[in-house]
């Protein structure tokens, strides 16, 4: 069946605002800052084959490996309506431990089988592991929390949840509130099944999927055919591993595009591995901005990318190798190299590296009344500049899309107080057009407390583009209660004491351009 783009426009925002209005039922239901507040998690909409049909406008690292989840999930459960599929295992189309994927069916009437699915993806603060937070500096998956292979919700899983983690209450509450973000989408998406059938909706979401594959095509054919090459490097594993090369080759060929990343690096011994779920959302995220903003978010323009890996690689580790990591920093520098090979082939497009990592914060401690806590947060940093602008500042990059805990609600809720919020000035790379400046955030310990920090570009700086300066790099420095001074590693695990602060200065974009102006 043929649909004119009016009514393809239609049905496109239909699904995406039931997708957005999972996530309000979510992020007002949710027990943890890091759902409620920092609205770390996405919402989703899927075919009876698990093609994702509609995105919430959320996290950007879920957009390419989400559909795997729903996948997997299909593969081993035959749901029914009351039912609901449950997953967090990296390798099977999640992304890391903490963050847990609720899949849920939605019934056409008189049919026995899901027409559709709705998805929620939340990162937990904390599922277990070997540090608070669960994105420890270990070696394998079974170091880093509790994993759940795909299988239906149970009350039983949520119990070993809640017996693996270290805030228990906070993990159930936060579970139940994924339970009902997908409760308010089936109950939508139903009602739009009820007014057209299952017979029309299945042939207008094809027609929608194909529609958002026409207009990645119509992109692509700006594209000649050649082929190109871009590497860049992650600083280390935080285990000994330095200088980690990811290696892109693009080929545009006349039906297709196909990213190779066959020469990267094998698998380290640290976190920092990539499953190739992170590695295709990530290259879908790039195709996905070269795209008009009205293009349809869904598995359509998916199918004219081919993403090749070869297991066992930093972009496609294979178990039991340590994962959390790779979904966080690699997941930003493979963005950043991909970025600057498309530059090579479609100068428009060309853009400076941005801050290139998402500078996480984890602090696990217990409050005055002794109630035990996990707090995790990714900081901002500077964007890239590009031919046509300067970077932004101050500004989550990339794979992240969260915002910021306000300061009001971290300090109510943590024994941690914020000295310093603010901008970097002059840390963004000189050029034509100049990269956006980093952040500059402290934290006051009150009580004693495990601090893990985990980021990148801290060796070198973003690098600028035709001729643009690098940003400045990243500096992380821990002021003991002693009096002492320590300018951590990129990847550092401390015990601090009441009274000390952590002080984290975020990269710089780079610039854009031979300079013509001063700072």
């Amino acid at each position: 069946m043929n649909f004119n783009p009016v009514k393809l426009e239609i049905l496109n925002n239909q699904l995406a605002s039931i997708a957005e209005e999972m996530g309000q039922a979510l992020m007002r239901s949710a027990f943890s800052a890091n759902i409620k507040e920092r609205r770390d998690f996405s919402c989703a909409i899927f075919d009876r084959n698990g093609n994702m049909l509609a995105q919430a406008a959320h996290i950007p690292v879920h957009l390419g490996s989400a559909p795997l989840s729903v996948k997997a999930i299909i593969a081993a459960c035959d749901l029914g309506q009351e039912d609901h599929g449950i997953v967090n295992d990296p390798y099977c189309g999640g992304t890391h431990l903490p963050d847990i994927t609720v899949v849920s069916p939605v019934m056409a009437p008189g049919q026995e089988s899901p027409a559709f699915y709705v998805a929620t993806r939340a990162h937990h603060a904390d599922v277990g592991g070997a540090q608070p937070g669960s994105m420890p500096l270990v070696t394998t998956l079974a170091e880093e929390g509790f994993c759940i292979a795909p299988q239906r919700f149970t009350d039983d899983v949520l119990t070993q949840l809640q017996s693996a983690s270290r805030t228990p209450n906070e993990r159930r509450g936060d579970m139940l509130a994924q339970l009902a973000a997908n409760r308010v989408g089936q109950k939508r998406l139903a009602e739009w099944l009820r007014e057209r059938g299952f017979a029309q909706a299945e042939a207008e979401t094809q027609a929608l999927l194909d529609w958002s594959r026409r207009m990645m095509m119509d992109v692509l054919s700006r594209f000649p055919q050649t082929t190109v090459s871009a590497v860049d490097w992650l600083d280390g594993d935080g285990l000994g591993t330095v200088e980690i090369p990811i290696c892109v080759k693009l080929s545009v060929l006349p039906e297709k595009i196909v990213v190779d990343f066959s020469e990267s690096a094998h698998q380290v011994r640290g976190p920092l591995n990539a499953v190739r779920a992170i590695t295709v959302s990530a290259v879908h995220y790039v195709f996905r901005c070269l795209a008009p903003p009205e293009l349809p978010q869904n598995d359509g323009f998916m199918s004219l990318i081919d993403v090749v890996t070869i297991p066992g690689t930093i972009v496609d580790a294979t178990f039991p190798a340590a994962v959390s990591a790779g979904n966080v920093e690699t997941s930003q520098r493979i963005v950043d190299v991909l970025f600057a090979a498309v530059s090579k082939v479609y100068p428009d497009a060309a853009a400076a590296a941005a801050c290139g990592s998402m500078n996480n914060v984890l602090v696990g401690g217990e409050t005055a009344t002794g109630h035990p806590y996990v707090y995790y947060e990714t900081i901002g940093g500077g964007m890239g500049a590009t031919r046509h602008c300067d970077g932004a500042s101050a500004i989550q990059t990339h794979m992240t899309n969260t915002l910021n805990t306000p300061i009001e609600a971290f300090e109510n809720l943590f024994p941690i107080r914020i000295e310093r919020y603010e901008v970097r000035r002059g840390s963004g790379g000189a050029g034509l057009r100049r990269g956006g400046d980093g952040l500059i955030r402290s934290f006051r310990f009150l009580r004693d407390a495990t601090i893990t920090v985990i980021a990148e570009r801290r060796q070198l700086g973003p690098p600028g583009c035709l001729g643009g300066k690098s940003g400045q790099p990243g500096v992380d420095k821990l002021e003991h209660s002693d009096g002492t001074t320590e300018i951590l590693a990129g990847k550092a695990v401390r015990l601090v004491r009441s009274g000390s602060r952590l002080t984290i200065e975020t990269p710089g974009g780079g610039g854009f351009g031979a300079p013509d102006r001063s700072p």
